[in-house]
């Protein structure tokens, strides 16, 4: 997958949490920078008072997706007092106090406060003997973390107790006292809904909380797929696209993946549908539009099932192409530009690009005249390790399997500085029957002349051995698959074919 590395810009820093950062990270990175200047120029200050540290560095955090970014960090004085300065007021979200030795930290809700205070009077209970002024949010928030922490080590060991048991009455027992303190739960939330409707809490339980289904025990495939329907129906319920505090926090990412990773159809319209609706919705809140838009370029820029770089390319298109993503650099943008580019010309269902090149006898070659009910074209150099080895697997299936079905292969040399060694390898694996072309220097620049975009655009060769499935009037069925895969695909193709 291609990585892109660029320069931080603004106050946010490098994640000191996460190693591995993802082209998502540097998108989002270069948002957060941004973002700062949506908001009102106002400082923000906290005061951090624990007398336990009397020096190190403490770093002031915010959740962002699933990381932890910085805003700002200072010294501990020799009283373990440390103050942090930010220039401009952070946007609302669920923000940490990291102290030194980065194994202590304290979850607290920033709103709209310009100056708040934090106590840490014990780190061995940094939930129970801490205390946040200066915001209202957090009277709230406090209660509630502390009521979890009561509450979840008792789940847990009924939990445990219930696999355990040796005797089902023991079972039953742990199974109902499980069952009562989950209520509980489930009550002393649905309290801070119904009490405090419009606190940032009530918007993060609103975000983590998963939309009931119909049937709790579907009895027919019906009861299931309207199950799944209302599911579907109703999963964003407790999210408005216009509330940006929620993506400041470690829920909304793991909601959104799974909805579009699980939830919805893999069908790329159908994720298409589904990209443009909720960009639609968070448009007037730039935070939240950014954040989407970087999360769904970074997602589908090399998607995990094959035809879905077709949304890629209608993100581009639609978006990045007509100066919408403004907060993106010049170097981010030629990388999804030159992404968009090599893909846009190989979508499923599209006609294959053209290859007119030279065979092993000199011949000019196209590949739209070559006749067969489908034709495999394989980019390859026979001096690259796995094609040796792959190629005469491909061979043996085709002679066993493919020939006699009417399948034929256009295998592309994609290294012109090895033409004898390609003559030799054909010959010594008898390749022969395969149409074997390759681009000589004259066709090659004469499809530059003509500014026409290059076989390794048209058909995405950044590897070898690269393997497409065309029907019988070239348009791609399949792209880069394993060899294995092509034999599966190629016979439920053959199956499903109906004969004359």
């Amino acid at each position: 997958m291609l990585r892109i590395f660029l320069p931080l810009n603004g106050r946010i820093n490098l994640n000191i949490f996460v190693d591995n950062m993802s082209f998502t990270k540097y998108l989002l990175t270069a948002l957060l920078a941004s973002s700062f200047f949506i908001a009102k120029a106002q400082d923000f200050t906290l005061d951090l008072i624990t007398p336990q540290y009397d020096s190190g560095i403490a770093y002031l955090t915010y959740y962002y997706g699933k990381s932890m970014n910085v805003v700002d960090s200072t010294v501990m004085s020799q009283q373990g007092k440390a103050t942090f300065q930010v220039k401009n007021e952070p946007l609302p979200g669920v923000y940490s106090v990291v102290l030194p030795g980065k194994r202590n930290s304290l979850d607290f809700l920033l709103d709209s406060a310009r100056k708040m205070a934090i106590l840490i009077a014990d780190t061995s209970d940094i939930i129970g003997k801490s205390k946040v002024t200066g915001s209202k949010a957090n009277v709230l928030f406090q209660e509630y973390q502390r009521f979890i922490a009561e509450k979840s080590p008792l789940l847990e060991k009924e939990r445990a107790d219930y696999f355990d048991s040796k005797t089902k009455a023991d079972s039953l027992k742990h199974q109902e006292n499980y069952r009562k303190l989950s209520v509980e739960l489930s009550d002393y939330r649905e309290n801070i809904l119904k009490e405090h409707p419009n606190s940032m809490l009530a918007a993060l339980l609103k975000s983590m909380k998963e939309p009931e289904v119909l049937y709790s025990h579907p009895a027919t495939h019906k009861d299931s797929l309207e199950n799944y329907q209302y599911y579907k129906q109703h999963y964003w319920d407790g999210i408005s696209f216009n509330d940006a505090r929620i993506i400041r926090t470690p829920f909304f990412l793991p909601k959104l993946e799974r909805y579009f990773r699980q939830v919805t159809n893999q069908n790329p319209d159908s994720l298409i549908h589904e990209i443009d609706y909720m960009l639609l919705l968070s448009r007037t809140t730039p935070p939240m539009y950014q954040f989407l838009m970087n999360w769904f370029t970074d997602e589908y820029f090399n998607p995990k099932y094959m035809g879905q770089d077709k949304v890629f390319v209608h993100l581009f298109e639609k978006y990045h192409s007509q100066g919408v993503s403004t907060w993106l650099n010049d170097k981010q943008h030629k990388a999804i530009a030159d992404r968009a580019y090599m893909v846009m010309s190989n979508l499923i269902g599209d006609p294959s690009g053209p290859l007119k090149m030279t065979d092993v006898n000199g011949k000019v070659t196209d590949l739209y005249n070559v006749k067969a009910a489908f034709t495999v074209v394989c980019f390859w150099d026979p001096t690259c390790g796995h094609c040796q080895h792959e190629l005469p697997i491909l061979d043996s299936i085709y002679q066993k399997k493919w020939k006699q079905e009417g399948v034929k292969i256009f295998a592309v040399l994609t290294n012109n500085d090895v033409i004898d060694q390609w003559r030799k390898f054909i010959t010594d694996h008898h390749l022969g029957e395969w149409v074997n072309v390759y681009q000589t220097d004259a066709q090659s620049k004469a499809v530059a002349a003509a500014k026409k975009p290059s076989y390794q655009q048209l058909y995405d060769v950044i590897q070898t051995p690269t393997l497409y499935l065309l029907d019988n009037e070239k348009r791609i069925i399949a792209k880069k698959l394993t060899i294995e895969q092509m034999n599966d695909l190629i016979e439920t193709k053959i199956k499903n074919t109906p004969t004359k």
